[in-house]
């Protein structure tokens, strides 16, 4: 039996010794990449961490020391050593565990998480409650060196700089968000990690300090604390963390389980807040990984011994590809275009662009809400900027959207990559809001490609509008498979267009929706023949077009891949109520919920938006 199969919950672990725990660590790192090569996930990070987490379960009384992981899409360790194993091999699949934090999975999952830069708040705001209620537990944040930059994480650590709490934050070091991070913090970090001789006089009068007696006089211990902070003021600028507040603990070798679980056994028993610095390496145990790791943060099935991706041959490009690939030409001639993501620049196929156009490509890390005003500003200096976010990220910059872009109508281009449904991620990944949260927003035009050769058109007319904010919303995933022309088409501001005509009703369908749509329609179109339209714009309305198609039948059927509530079909409603209009508007879309994970395809079936659910749905309406 392996050691993997003798743990059940971290009780287990605890009664392994560390020769013992580095044994599991291996086990745990094959068990991943077996996994994860078959279903995907994010590899690299949770690669990273592995020996971290032995750890921090290992040394704490986890369930009752809670432990929060920031994104927490490294917590695969976590789960396989808190009551999962046997079920990991589901991992993210539909009906299976999912690839993130989950309280409903587990008393070991404390916080849901999926988006950056949340732990240290919940942290805080736990340490709070159980000062209040008077308790003891432990209380740990753990948090990537590029989800700490972000201003939630400061805003956090500023506040808790002041409240003085017993807290723990762990700040696992390797490098990288997604990509290889940018910015002053960063940058202090690496200074940190790599300032050697401080650390080591820091070790020796850290050990000082321990072992002077509880009755030693205060100005003795005060003597011996302004020899720590001397050394520290000749080896290393101030250290931020100490400057907010933090007792500051590293850097510490993240791989290093004696000396990991040493230093956190002398931390566990130290008051106020504190920091311990840990650097890992991402990928680690994995050569792939290791080499590549922004390709493997999130991945794909892909070949263990190759670690090339398992794709489908002769599958269309994705819609990311497209754009990346599209904004590069257009790049070539027009200099005003730059391109800025959220730490995002494989994931948005914005990796061609960064290559060719170096000094025009902004990766701000995970800092969306400065991306989009920063974007105002370049719009504003004379610059076309497009802004390429995840729909479930661009919610976390909607104050900066209303505000400093929509509100003073600067020309900046969002392209709202992973709309709709994104599949095993989940649901802190699916971008459902969109059409909903930016609709209500006066000033902004809204476009959704019905394939990746009008998405390029779209990005083209983007570029040439010049009279506010305009953004396209297109899914994840392969395109329909279109021949791509080489000649771009200016399309005309919130025109439709109709595909097919019919006799006995109309169907307005959006973007992803639009093919599945029209070929529901020629399904059934011997019982029931519909009009299909190509809506192209969600924002302004085709209003000429939407009144005479009301008029004409009594009857619409809208279809997005969006929430109902305030989405595109209660706009269509709307309008016609507001002119009057006596129409019946038959709304198909995602209900209003949380959707799971599984397959694209298997979560537009649940929803009812895939191919054979629209033509049962076409022919009752």
């Amino acid at each position: 039996m392996s050691y993997l199969e003798r743990i059940n919950s971290p009780d287990d672990l605890r009664k392994l010794s560390i020769d013992d725990l580095k044994i599991l660590g291996q086990e745990i790192r094959e068990r991943i990449i077996e996994v994860t090569s078959k279903n995907g996930g994010h590899l690299a990070p949770n690669l990273g961490v592995v020996e971290l987490t032995l750890a921090l379960h290992y040394v704490f009384n986890t369930p009752e020391d809670k432990i929060i992981w920031d994104v927490s899409h490294q917590v695969y360790t976590h789960k396989l050593i808190t009551g999962r194993r046997d079920r990991f091999h589901t991992l993210r699949k539909l009906g299976g565990i999912s690839g993130f934090a989950k309280r409903e999975e587990s008393i070991y999952d404390v916080f849901d998480a999926g988006h950056a830069s949340t732990s240290i708040s919940a942290a805080l705001g736990l340490t709070v409650a159980r000062d209040l209620k008077k308790e003891k537990h432990k209380i740990i944040a753990v948090i990537g060196d590029g989800s700490i930059i972000a201003g939630m994480a400061l805003e956090a650590m500023n506040h808790g700089g002041i409240l003085k709490k017993d807290m723990i934050i762990i700040l696992n070091d390797n490098k990288m968000s997604i990509a290889e991070n940018k910015g002053a913090i960063p940058r202090h970090l690496a200074t940190l990690v790599t300032g050697k001789f401080y650390n080591r006089l820091r070790a020796d009068v850290w050990n000082l300090l321990g072992a002077l007696p509880e009755n030693l006089s205060a100005a003795a211990r005060n003597f011996a604390k302004k020899i720590e902070e001397g050394l520290k003021n000749l080896t290393v600028p101030g250290s931020i963390f100490e400057e907010m507040g933090y007792r500051y603990i590293g850097p510490v070798d993240g791989h290093d389980l004696h000396n990991l679980i040493f230093i956190l056994k002398r931390i566990k028993e130290m008051e106020g807040p504190l920091l311990l610095h840990v650097y890992t390496q991402k990928g680690k145990g994995y050569p792939p990984a290791e080499k590549n790791p922004e390709r493997f943060h999130g991945t794909g099935p892909f070949d263990i011994k190759t670690g090339e991706p398992l794709k489908k041959k002769g599958a269309p490009p994705s819609y990311s590809k497209v754009f990346g690939e599209t904004l590069v030409k257009l790049g070539e001639e027009d200099e005003r275009i730059v391109a800025i993501t959220a730490a995002m620049c494989l994931g948005t196929g914005l990796v061609p662009f960064r290559e060719k156009f170096p000094e025009r490509f902004f990766d701000v890390g995970i800092c969306e809400q400065h991306a989009v005003t920063f974007a105002a500003g370049l719009a504003l200096g004379g610059l076309k900027p497009f802004v390429a976010i995840y729909s479930t990220f661009f919610q976390r910059s909607y104050d900066q959207f209303i505000h400093d872009v929509a509100l003073q109508k600067h020309n900046v281009v969002f392209a709202i990559d992973r709309a709709g449904l994104v599949g095993q991620d989940g649901p802190t990944h699916h971008g459902q809001f969109d059409i909903a949260y930016m609709l209500p927003i006066p000033n902004v035009v809204m476009m959704a490609p019905r394939d990746e050769g009008e998405l390029r058109d779209m990005i083209y007319t983007a570029l040439h509008y010049n009279d506010g904010p305009i953004s396209f919303r297109y899914p994840r995933g392969s395109g329909e498979g279109v021949k791509l022309n080489k000649k771009f088409h200016k399309l005309k501001i919130g025109k439709s267009e109709v595909l097919r005509e019919g006799r006995d009703g109309v169907v307005i369908a959006v973007g992803s929706m639009v093919w599945r749509a029209y070929r529901a329609a020629e399904r059934i179109k011997k019982k029931k023949d519909y009009t299909v339209i190509n809506a192209r714009f969600i924002k302004p309305l085709d209003t000429e077009l939407i009144e005479t198609m009301a008029k004409k039948y009594g009857k619409i059927i809208t279809v997005e891949e969006g929430v109902k509530t305030g989405g595109f079909g209660m706009f269509v409603q709307e309008y016609l109520l507001e002119k009057n209009i006596d129409a019946d508007v038959k709304i198909i879309a995602l209900e209003n919920k949380f959707y799971d994970q599984g397959t694209r395809d298997e979560l537009l079936r649940i929803a009812g938006l895939d191919e054979e659910s629209l033509s049962k749905k076409f022919l009752l309406l």
